[in-house]
């Protein structure tokens, strides 16, 4: 439904409209060419998983850090001008993977992610509810889910670039790399780092054309409210969602779904090299490609399946099948713990959006709209996450990393019980 104190359009505005939603699809190839970065970077930097895994702690940083000012320009500024300068921090920080190519510098690339994402905080922030503006309010649902529906099909076409455009797919072993003078290392090294570089300078030079063709584009006017009155009593709503338990379980579930999220996406190829030695990253990609169409597919049978089961219910039963399915990739890996890591994307397709609703679920409206802000912020998890997921690969193996995302499991599942045992009447 719209944004309180915002009027929706009579009419769809379908130029408006069609560039908006295409922002769904951008920002999901950003967010899964970070797992191709991941085995890239290992490779060409000669990094510990733990080293690598800075890649998603640099890029959900930027999204914590900046989701509340992005919020807040948005109330200033408008959702347009909002759109515009997330493509702007998109394409300057995609431009900027040059640069960190040519001069072989880990840190750079780091930067340039963390700007990306600033960029992409900026969007997600303005873009969900700028859709629901743009047409009438009986149909702003359906034109949200639509957006939605784009966004993994933007993750595999960013795995596709990266399986296609990035990976060369000559993978050296240790023994191979030590035979080689140090001149054919250096060469070998560089070519790996700047196979990123005409990638990312295609995707900026999109991203900033996009940005125009948004601020060139006229957008119907949309009324939203900015009294002060919401703001003044922030601190205390803040104070009462902060002790609300329940509150509180859903801020957990989510912290520890968005790690293990990114968790299993981030160390998929790296996890099928480790277990099936002599895999190339290319063909381990295909394992993470068939993983977010497993993602795709159980979205919407999930939302099937709501139909006929309550959503803490299909929480429930999906969180302890992934429980099993990340211990099986735990004891068994190889091909069949692969296997079992492309299935759990499936039943983790549901899981962030049904903990969101049951966290913000009774709420008044006050508490909704800061609730859903403190809920976004929880994507830190994938930042935090994925570095124990390293540490715990370099302690152990990669395959016993996976005993992060399995305990993260744990956790909604346990938020998803006491939901079920205790739920809430709503308050209006």
């Amino acid at each position: 439904m719209p944004m309180a104190g915002a009027a929706p359009t009579d009419r769809p505005s379908w130029l408006p409209l069609v560039l908006i939603v295409s922002l769904f699809f951008l920002w999901g190839g950003a967010n899964n060419l970070n797992d191709v970065l991941i085995a890239q970077f290992k490779k060409a930097f000669v990094l510990s998983d733990f080293r690598a895994g800075l890649v998603q702690s640099a890029f959900y940083l930027g999204y914590f850090l900046v989701a509340m000012p992005a919020g807040m320009y948005m109330r200033r500024f408008g959702y347009k001008s909002a759109v515009v300068f997330g493509l702007a921090l998109y394409g300057v920080g995609a431009l900027l993977f040059w640069p960190a190519a040519a001069s072989s510098t880990y840190g750079l690339f780091l930067v340039a992610l963390f700007v990306i994402a600033s960029g992409l905080a900026f969007l997600e922030t303005s873009a969900n509810p700028f859709v629901t503006l743009l047409g009438p309010r009986e149909t702003a649902t359906r034109r949200l889910n639509l957006a939605q529906a784009f966004n993994p099909l933007g993750s595999i076409a960013g795995i596709l670039i990266g399986q296609h455009f990035i990976f060369s797919g000559v993978d050296h072993s240790s023994a191979q790399l030590a035979a080689m003078n140090v001149a054919e290392r250096t060469a070998y090294y560089a070519t790996e780092t700047r196979a990123v570089q005409w990638p990312y300078l295609v995707i900026g030079v999109v991203v900033l054309g996009w940005a125009m063709l948004v601020l060139l584009t006229r957008f119907p006017r949309t009324t939203a409210t900015h009294g002060a009155s919401a703001s003044a009593g922030g601190g205390r709503v803040l104070r009462a969602l902060l002790r609300d338990r329940r509150f509180v379980g859903a801020l957990f579930a989510q912290f520890f779904y968005v790690g293990a999220q990114v968790g299993v996406w981030s160390y998929t190829i790296r996890y099928v090299q480790a277990t099936m030695p002599g895999t190339s990253s290319r063909d381990a990609a295909n394992f993470l490609t068939a993983g977010l169409l497993s993602f795709m597919v159980g979205r919407f049978a999930g939302t099937a399946l709501m139909k006929y089961l309550a959503p803490v219910r299909l929480l429930m039963a999906f969180a302890a099948v992934n429980i099993a399915l990340t211990l099986f990739a735990v004891f068994q890996p190889g091909i069949h713990g692969a296997y079992a890591l492309v299935a759990c994307s499936f039943f983790m397709s549901v899981m962030y959006p049904t903990v969101f609703a049951l966290g913000v679920e009774g709420r008044g409206d006050d508490e909704r709209k800061l609730g859903s802000a403190l809920l976004v912020m929880t994507i830190i998890g994938g930042a935090v996450l994925t570095a124990l997921m390293g540490a715990v690969s370099d302690l152990s193996s990669m395959a016993w990393a996976m005993t992060v995302p399995a305990c993260s499991f744990m956790v909604v599942l346990l938020f998803a019980w006491q939901r079920h045992r205790h739920p809430v009447e709503s308050n209006g």
